[in-house]
């Protein structure tokens, strides 16, 4: 009877000693991060210009014709309609190449139009959006800015919920073939890491995991 009491314990000791380094294993590989690289620190895009998508509002400024000049959304279809001008198309444009198209139009009518364009609402094509999906407080998408970094991402999203592995959250690079990094959430936002932060780029998507407890 003693020998089977032994050797039940020695078989018990045994299952706590494999599931005790399985756990710190697992530990461990929360705060390395997950298989992919780390993303780059920097990788903005100083020569970017906004482009426009479905939902921005545009102000059109006709100069010397205020009669013409009116602030419009930018619909569905990508189009904007002015007076004047109906069904100019204006997602995938910066403000200055929808300026020049508006003169354009404006010359079958008015000698010499000179027109600005001014973004004053944002939100970019779909194919710029920046996606957070996953373990984030508020998932969303949000328009692109430059020299946006991922803990600008992450302030407006409000933060990891109580279940997310941030260090194991991953970044999928769009303009980089879909290229998945790593990126250490929990290290920049929790422990104030800043040396964690990276930027982001046009069309990036951010996937934060749930952890196991």
């Amino acid at each position: 009877m003693q020998k089977f009491v032994s050797r039940l314990l020695n078989s018990l000791v045994r299952v706590v000693a494999i599931a005790a380094m399985a756990i710190a294993a697992g530990g461990c590989a929360g705060m390395r991060g997950g298989d992919n690289p780390a993303a780059p620190a920097k990788a903005s895009t100083p020569d970017y210009n906004y482009v426009v998508g479905p939902g921005d509002t545009l102000n059109i400024i006709v100069w010397r014709n205020p009669e013409l000049s009116q602030i419009v959304p930018v619909r569905p279809d990508g189009q904007v309609s002015t007076p004047l001008v109906d069904g100019l198309v204006a997602q995938g444009k910066t403000s200055a190449q929808i300026a020049r198209d508006v003169e354009k139009e404006l010359g079958k009518y008015v000698r010499d139009p000179v027109v600005t364009v001014i973004v004053t609402s944002f939100v970019g094509p779909y194919s710029e959006q920046i996606r957070v999906v996953g373990e984030a407080a508020k998932p969303q998408f949000l328009p692109y800015k430059q020299k946006m970094t991922v803990l600008d991402v992450m302030i407006a999203v409000g933060g990891l919920t109580d279940f997310a592995d941030g260090n194991r959250a991953t970044l999928v690079r769009s303009s980089d073939g879909n290229k998945r990094y790593n990126v250490r959430l929990n290290d920049l936002i929790k422990r104030g890491d800043i040396g964690a932060n990276v930027d982001v780029l046009p069309g990036d998507i951010l996937i934060i995991p749930q952890g196991w407890f």
